[in-house]
């Protein structure tokens, strides 16, 4: 492949949170895109031009379709003809165990559409030995060609932060590799058109570690700082106020804020892959991940058990509340639902009798049955018999909340004290 001669033919493996996004960059970049998504919803939407992806505004979608250079199909044939493919599908959890289900159906699409010279890279995150034990064997297998010899594989895992505006696709360091040194060549050549900044190292292994090293460190300092949080509250401290005050250290601290649990794919999930390799590999338990995980799993079972708290102070249970929450998707500004706790939540609450109310404006859809979706109006919030504040939104009216709630249980830290609600921090 040599881009710089001719325009690149490019095939996205799944169109989602990774996948559209590096295919709109891929477009913008010169390259002739292709979309494949087993998902025929997701390939309707985008044909209609909607993008279900917040980070790939509709304008962006159309003028890629416009430019000519951007097709999706749900097809597998669409795949043929590639010279570079990238994989972006789920790596999901079954039973505590890595489903490399998707990895698996992508590598045999691609494998019967391999070409001599053509470029394939795995941007799913997974266990350190993926793409050179389990992808490249299958792309074998299809192909009849051999990885390195016939054909370049490789490994870049994503870094997408959807909803952060600073660091983009673009501008995020791209961390690549190969399975060989022509691999990586080619594979760094074909980013270093994408991205600002490529960072090359030795082998696919340490790339494929690199990513869950990153999601693990902040999983397991989020599980401490939710665990610290815990214990203050029973000692009567304010955990925030605790952090701010070490969060003026300039050295040797990075400030973590506790919440109602981790979502997305990262946190719930990218770790166990490692701990899996561990114990399958060694034969030994990676205690940090295993403890990170029991913490941060069983925060929604704490902001539940805080709210049974604070009804029975008012002389009323859960059963028959009326409770509103507010944020429903995992993080502050999007709407990727992946893993929220806020689901988790909502559903204790329903089995606990509650009348459960939820406002998201970021949701398209509702994700927890007998959720009523609800706007956040002083009527609303009134009519509450305690308020949960899950996602920091910034479209929330905090003061309105503060001015007309009778309770609040503040997960976030966001809703001002000084208003007519209670207001108690997680």
């Amino acid at each position: 492949m040599n881009t710089t001669e001719r325009s690149t033919r490019v095939v996205v493996v799944g169109q989602g949170y990774v996948g559209l996004p590096l295919a709109m960059r891929a477009v913008e970049a010169g390259h002739h895109v292709t979309g494949y998504d087993v998902d025929t919803n997701r390939v309707k939407l985008l044909t209609a031009g909607e993008s279900y992806v917040e980070d790939v505004p509709t304008g962006q979608l159309r003028a890629a379709y416009d430019s000519g250079r951007y097709t999706v199909t749900s097809e597998s044939r669409g795949c043929s003809g590639f010279d570079v493919a990238v994989i972006t599908v789920p790596t999901p959890l079954r039973d505590g165990n890595p489903d490399l289900s998707y990895v698996e159906a992508a590598a045999h699409t691609l494998g019967r559409f391999l070409r001599p010279g053509a470029t394939v890279v795995l941007e799913s995150t997974t266990y350190p030995g993926t793409t050179e034990e389990f992808v490249a064997p299958i792309l074998e297998e299809a192909s009849g060609l051999l990885a390195g010899a016939d054909f370049h594989l490789g490994y870049s895992a994503e870094r997408i932060d959807p909803g952060n505006r600073r660091w983009t696709f673009t501008t995020t360091p791209k961390v690549v590799s190969g399975i060989d040194e022509r691999s990586l060549k080619v594979i760094n050549q074909f980013y270093s058109g994408l991205v600002e900044r490529t960072v090359p190292v030795a082998s696919t292994r340490e790339a494929e570690l690199a990513k869950l090293l990153e999601n693990t460190f902040r999983h397991v300092n989020i599980a401490l700082v939710n665990e610290i949080a815990m214990f203050a509250h029973e000692l009567g401290i304010d955990i925030w106020n605790v952090i701010d005050a070490a969060s003026t250290k300039p050295f040797g601290y990075m400030r973590f804020t506790p919440g109602p649990g981790v979502g997305g794919h990262c946190l719930p999930i990218d770790p166990s892959y490692l701990s899996w390799r561990v114990k399958r590999s060694l034969g030994r338990s990676f205690r940090f991940v295993e403890l990170a995980n029991d913490v941060n799993e069983h925060m929604p079972d704490h902001v539940v058990s805080r709210l049974m708290v604070a009804l029975n102070r008012s002389q009323r249970a859960v059963n028959g509340a009326r409770i509103l929450l507010l944020g429903l998707s995992y993080k502050p500004n999007t709407g990727d639902a992946r893993e929220s706790p806020a689901v988790t939540v909502a559903q204790q609450l329903l089995d606990l009798g509650a009348q459960v109310r939820g406002a998201d404006p970021h949701l398209r859809e509702g994700l927890v049955e007998r959720v009523v979706r609800v706007e956040v109006t002083p009527e609303e919030v009134s009519a509450a018999d305690a308020v949960v504040v899950l996602t920091d939104h910034d479209d929330f009216d905090y003061d309105l909340v503060a001015a007309h709630a009778s309770y609040v249980l503040d997960c976030r830290r966001r809703v001002p004290r000084d208003g007519a609600a209670q207001v108690e921090l997680l």
